[in-house]
């Protein structure tokens, strides 16, 4: 429930002119180019208070870490598989945490490893509620991150801009998507949450060890949103002592201790941050052995995720530019950053990003937060363009909100209803691997498995969509990958070994050249799971056709997106969707050649 802001403190029936005048310069007198009454109260702005935003955010990102898909195989080999091994000493290593190669860092995974062992520890609950835990655990950080933002937000653009990016934030399909995805590139959101909301309040110890804090734990390149922390200090307020000496603290906080506990695991020195930029950089083919991607790649994906609001992101400086020169106006209070700066995090990291070849939709993550900044910006400049030009015979000293709030309520219910639309395509046509995975825990209990036999759960083409070992019921179940038109390397379990993360593997690369050592013979698998599109290779048999070898004992539809409309697969419709997109079945197959008993109520098979 919004806290209404209407503090008219009174004094024998007098306002505190002290008190008043602090009210001003917090809430919109720092920003906004309002003619008079600057005073929120005055005008009656409804504004959410810390407590109601961050209730908000929070059930917000809950919801996403119940109901949001895995969307990237990476995060799936490179984080969660790792740290299924660190718990329970079975999982899947990448060529990644090699001791060869050591891109990746175990401090990383270990800052989520632990509450999760404690978890594990204190109730011995099933894995995959270990899973869903640890997902939580990230929604509850992030939500604490953006509410700490979104207070920042109100104090360097007002509260006008600040209720907007947090509506923005609370229902974009881009931070359900990002906002309790296990990998780097979410920490590193986390990270320039705080960061930026810190520089917002000047507050730039914060702000320098946060930024550090994501560059080195999480993801190097996220040094790039510190860049125009590092110009305003540098050059704007000359506080190189300060700059330098937090940055030599950082690394000695957070460098020095990450480089140690990171060597004891490989076995040899490492500096994981440095491995990654080298690799990523300075080899000759850099990260583009995992494909590239067209110009436009990053528009579409973008749009899809924050639709509109992204066009308004996109033209935030020019409509700043328009305000400033069309719309008369108070300067702006020169305690205020210039928008060029303190938005320039966005577009520094949108041409950098752009212009690479290898692109992901993960790699965008980190500036998220300020797509929905920029287009709340956007949308306030909208408004104040409206009230300059289409309004007409208002008293002078009015305020431009008393009369634009309809433009504000179009822009928020709008990008909303678009963003649950996304949400919801992408639960319907997308969660079905985890549902199935999860079925796997009714096995032990509604059949008769044996209880020291492995039992082999294999998996062909559909091998990225895996959720991980945690969705398998115990160290018995072991994934096993079949042979497919894939022709990429494939993640292999870690060894048995007391000491395998400091053993170099063998059979792994780091050119994403085949390795045939992974692939597993058919006729030792237990069960099956596939997704049945209709179309067969000589690799890639429709499995659930062939009755005398596989009997399907769980099926949940699962979005075919070539033969499907692209905007109704894209944004769900309710009762016109399911007319123009085809669904096909993703199953769970048992083999004939295992007589296993059964229960006489068979699985259901929706």
């Amino acid at each position: 429930m919004a806290s209404v802001v209407r503090q008219r403190k009174q004094n024998n029936g007098k306002r505190d002119p002290k008190k008043l005048a602090g009210r001003k310069l917090s809430a919109i007198g720092r920003n906004e180019e309002i003619p008079s009454n600057p005073n929120p109260a005055d005008i009656g702005i409804v504004y959410p208070s810390g407590d109601t935003a961050f209730k908000a955010l929070l059930s917000a990102r809950f919801c996403a870490a119940m109901w949001n898909s895995i969307s990237d195989c990476d995060e799936t080999f490179n984080y969660w598989e790792p740290s299924h091994y660190l718990l329970f000493g079975k999982g899947f290593q990448t060529w990644e945490y090699s001791p060869e190669y050591a891109l990746r860092s175990y401090t990383y995974l270990l800052i989520h490893v632990v509450p999760a062992w404690l978890y594990h520890q204190l109730l011995q609950p099933n894995r995959f509620l270990i899973f869903y835990f640890s997902r939580c655990l990230l929604g509850l950080l992030c939500a604490f991150c953006e509410v700490y933002f979104y207070k920042s937000i109100c104090r360097e653009f007002g509260i006008q801009v600040g209720r907007l990016a947090l509506a923005f934030l609370v229902f974009s399909a881009g931070m359900f998507i990002s906002s309790t995805a296990f990998l780097p590139s979410t920490f590193s959101m986390y990270m320039c949450l705080v960061s930026l909301g810190a520089w917002y309040q000047r507050k730039y110890e914060l702000a320098i060890f946060t930024t550090a804090l994501s560059s080195f734990l999480s993801w190097p390149f996220a040094a790039l949103i510190g860049v125009p922390i590092a110009v305003d200090m540098l050059f704007r307020r000359r506080e190189i002592i300060k700059f330098f000496n937090w940055s030599l603290i950082s690394v000695a906080v957070i460098l020095l201790p990450m480089v140690k506990l990171d060597s004891s695991y490989f076995g040899h020195l490492v500096v994981a941050p440095f491995n990654i930029v080298y690799y990523n950089v300075f080899t000759s083919h850099g990260p583009d052995l995992y494909g590239t991607e067209p110009f436009h790649f990053y528009f579409i994906n973008l749009f899809l995720n924050f639709n509109l609001l992204f066009v308004a992101a996109i033209l935030t400086p020019l409509m700043l530019i328009i305000v400033a020169w069309l719309v008369p106006s108070k300067p702006r209070n020169p305690a205020c950053l210039p928008y060029w700066l303190s938005l320039m995090p966005l577009y520094l990291w949108g041409t950098v990003f752009f212009t690479q070849p290898h692109k992901e939709e993960r790699f965008m993550f980190p500036v998220y937060p300020l797509i929905c900044l920029c287009g709340a910006i956007t949308v306030d400049s909208i408004q104040k363009l409206w009230f300059r030009f289409c309004i007409r015979d208002v008293e002078r000293g009015t305020h431009y909100l008393t009369h634009t709030a309809p433009i504000m309520v179009v822009a928020v219910l709008v990008c909303s209803l678009l963003s649950v639309s996304r949400i919801l395509a992408l639960y319907i046509g997308y969660h079905a691997p985890l549902d199935l995975f999860m079925e796997l825990n009714h096995l032990t209990t509604e059949r008769h498995l044996p209880t020291e036999q492995t039992v082999n759960i294999c998996i062909g083409k559909e091998w990225y969509r895996f959720p991980s070992s945690f969705f398998l019921p115990d160290n018995r179940w072991q994934l096993q990958f079949l042979k497919s038109e894939f022709r990429g390397q494939l993640p292999q379990p870690y060894s048995s070994l007391p000491n395998a993360t400091s053993i170099i593997p063998p059979y792994m690369n780091n050119e994403n050249r085949e390795e045939t050592s992974r692939y597993f013979d058919i006729e030792r698998c237990h069960f099956l799971v596939d997704l049945d599109l209709g179309v067969t290779t000589d690799f890639e048999p429709n499995y659930a056709q062939q009755t005398d070898q596989w009997t399907i004992i769980k099926s949940i539809p699962f979005l075919d997106a070539a033969r499907s409309h692209r905007f109704f697969r894209a944004f769900y419709i309710p009762g016109v969707s399911s007319k123009f997109c085809t669904y096909a079945p993703y199953n769970l197959l048992q083999s004939t050649r295992f007589k296993w008993g059964k229960k006489e109520v068979p699985l259901p098979t929706r």
